[in-house]
């Protein structure tokens, strides 16, 4: 307490301080607790940030999901992207067509049939099997073959496109919706491999990354709505046609479309080269999972790699930095391909 004077009146005694008489005076007992300590550091797989915390958790969803993913009913889903409602949806990038170009990726398209609206064929092009089956498909199924010079078919290609004599062209890309991609599949009774992309932004590694999911077992590969690669015809070009056999789905928000996979069962599972589990040997391969692929600069975003059930590295030679997205996808798919078949 304090006087008028604003000094401390005689015989007034300081919390913690000493008295008149010079003696120290204690706190009372409310320094008690903290004398305490916290107790015993709780194990690794008490803690939920942790990964032996993260690992339990997903066994025990697992455990719960009866062994496999569940499916969910009729209707739209939690955790669905807004506005995805039904088997597809139109692609983000507006109403403007795209331009297939390369034999094995117009062939691919047409087998696959997608609507398309036009072939275009170079003038005085050699006539291999694929050359005449592009023509043959496209006659059957009423689509007007045009025969241009080939300047018009570079600048139908873009800057660097590689046509090789054929393009062709068809409506914007139709997305898949994740949830109902992993319906379908269990539907099949399939275990579901999916590959997710987060941040990356190449159309090359999308193609690079379908072609790999198509050769080992995968079943769609997806794609966040914002700030990522879409389906164009240079994905569809380096993916040799695997655009047209693997759905393509897209999700609005990536961290909320894995999670209400994990909650059906789903491991989500992050390549990173600091990653705490080594690829070979992975014991979750017989399980659904789905690998989500970082941009190679930035690598996993933050809210991505926390919702992972597991970060697995692979392990590579200490001369080379890292691996490109589409060859880490690859090994990565190769690899529980070939545990699942053990």
């Amino acid at each position: 307490m304090k006087g008028s004077s604003g000094k401390p009146r005689a015989g007034a005694v300081r919390k913690g301080g000493k008295g008149a008489a010079g003696k120290q005076v204690g706190t009372g007992g409310h320094g008690r607790k903290a004398l305490e300590g916290k107790g015993p550091t709780p194990k690794a797989e008490e803690r939920a940030w942790h990964p032996a915390g993260k690992r339990k958790a997903a066994q025990e969803r697992y455990a719960a999901a009866g062994g496999r993913a569940k499916v969910a009913g009729q209707g739209q889903r939690a955790g669905a992207p807004r506005g995805a409602s039904g088997a597809s949806r139109r692609a983000k990038s507006g109403d403007e067509s795209e331009i297939v170009t390369g034999r094995n990726s117009v062939v691919e398209a047409l087998r696959a049939r997608i609507p398309a609206s036009t072939l275009y064929v170079a003038a005085r092009i050699e006539m291999d099997d694929r050359v005449k089956e592009a023509m043959k498909l496209a006659t059957n199924r009423g689509i007007p073959i045009l025969e241009v010079m080939r300047p018009e078919l570079d600048r139908l290609a873009g800057e660097g496109g590689v046509h090789q004599g054929l393009a062709l062209k068809v409506p914007p890309y139709e997305y898949a919706h994740p949830i109902e991609e992993l319906d379908r599949v269990l539907a099949r009774d399939e275990t579901p491999l999916f590959v997710a992309l987060d941040g990356i932004t190449d159309p090359r590694n999308l193609g690079a990354i379908l072609r790999s999911t198509a050769a080992f077992g995968g079943q769609a590969v997806i794609v966040p709505q914002r700030r990522s690669v879409g389906v164009n015809s240079a994905a569809w070009k380096t993916s040799a046609g695997a655009a047209a056999r693997v759905p393509v789905a897209m999700a609005a928000n990536l961290t909320q479309t894995l999670k209400t996979l994990k909650e059906r069962g789903v491991f989500v599972l992050g390549l990173d080269g600091g990653g705490e589990v080594s690829l070979p040997g992975l014991s979750w391969a017989d399980r659904p999972i789905v690998i989500v692929v970082g941009s190679e600069g930035k690598g996993l975003s933050r809210l991505v790699a926390e919702t992972c059930d597991a970060i697995v590295s692979i392990p590579i030679s200490a001369s080379t930095e890292s691996l490109n997205a589409g060859i880490a996808a690859s090994v990565t798919l190769y690899e529980i391909s070939k545990l699942r078949a053990e």
